[in-house]
């Protein structure tokens, strides 16, 4: 008895080491110290030195879900965007400069090749930004998952000076609420995604029309990346006073995370085009317009709110970055929390 016969390959772990080494070494940064395959990452703060307050601020999440239709259509390589996106975008949206990235990886079995086109995604989200993937941990656990199937998660640590963390506390009434453009469903929301459409490789490769696209190829486009975007605006002299990430549990949830106490959210659902997937997944599944916006993002990834001078500026610097941004909806006195109209 030994442990490849309890169901552990080491030598497949070695091998997706290496298989991986190329996809990691896309993502260095000046600050990284060592190379892949120690047991911790290490990275230098020398060059935040100069920073009055520097903070480090931190997210991990998951990719939920969205995975089954990975495994169904047997494509690994852009899943792992996701993981990162969904880390480095509430960084962003505290102000902050995402720095490195660990990836958590558990599966039924280790097949190197499959491994490696996880960590290719994972370090593609790395590049989009500007982290490095300095480590991470595959874990080959048979019995406890199916053999084809495996997780996803991943933390990530980023930094910003004290002042320029994006708190809220400086919202006004009368502020701006600019929206950029999102993938569409991004990482949230799959469970019930799951249970409106038929969970097939048949299915998921029909063509519709209203989508111009397969359904599998829009259900497994990955989340955006919103740290240059957010990065162009700071560039561009625009104080962003409160942010929020639209992930799971939608507007409703969400953009009641970036106001203060006595600030209202009031947004116009006709400021902006609703992607075809939402409009087919609440047709398909019979979903009330309530419900679509308390789960999904609905077409808006990530909410900023500037003064209204500053909105032009904003939008030009979104642009610039290559996002869409929306006017969307403003900010009034009030109990906390949102109005969608």
């Amino acid at each position: 008895m030994d442990y490849k016969s309890a169901g552990v390959d080491i030598e497949a772990g070695y091998k997706s080491v290496e298989l991986m080494k190329e996809y990691v070494a896309r993502t260095a940064r000046p600050e990284l110290l060592g190379g892949l395959g120690g047991f911790s990452g290490a990275f230098s703060m020398e060059r935040f030195k100069e920073m009055e307050k520097p903070t480090l601020v931190s997210g991990t999440d998951g990719v939920g879900t969205k995975l089954k239709i990975a495994f169904l259509m047997d494509q690994h390589d852009s899943i792992g965007i996701d993981c990162v996106a969904m880390c480095v975008n509430d960084i962003a949206c505290a102000g902050g400069e995402p720095l490195f990235f660990l990836d958590y990886i558990a599966c039924g079995k280790n097949i190197p090749e499959k491994i490696a086109d996880i960590v290719k995604g994972v370090a593609e989200g790395c590049v989009q930004a500007g982290a490095a993937l300095i480590g991470g941990e595959t874990a080959e656990m048979p019995g406890f998952y199916d053999i084809d199937e495996y997780d996803l998660a991943g933390f990530a640590v980023g930094i910003v000076d004290e002042k320029d963390m994006i708190t809220g506390q400086e919202l006004a009434e009368g502020d701006v609420l600019v929206g950029i453009a999102s993938s569409g469903i991004h990482s949230n929301g799959y469970s019930l995604v799951r249970k409106v459409f038929e969970m097939t490789p048949e299915a998921l490769n029909v063509y519709y029309d209203a989508l111009d696209a397969k359904l599998g190829e829009v259900l497994l486009r990955p989340t955006k990346i919103y740290v240059k975007a957010l990065r162009s605006v700071k560039d561009a002299g625009v104080r962003i006073k409160a942010c929020s990430h639209i992930t799971g549990g939608g507007f409703y949830e969400n953009v009641p995370r970036m106001l203060k106490d006595g600030m209202h959210a009031v947004i116009h659902t006709d400021s902006y085009p609703i992607p075809p997937i939402f409009r087919l997944l609440a047709k398909e599944g019979e979903i009330e317009e309530q419900m679509m916006y308390n789960t999904f993002n609905m077409g808006i990834g990530m909410i900023l709110a500037v003064k209204p001078e500053d909105v032009e500026a904003a939008m030009k610097a979104i642009r610039k970055a290559g996002e869409y941004p929306y006017e969307i909806g403003t900010i009034i006195s009030g109990e906390k929390g949102v109005t969608l109209d």
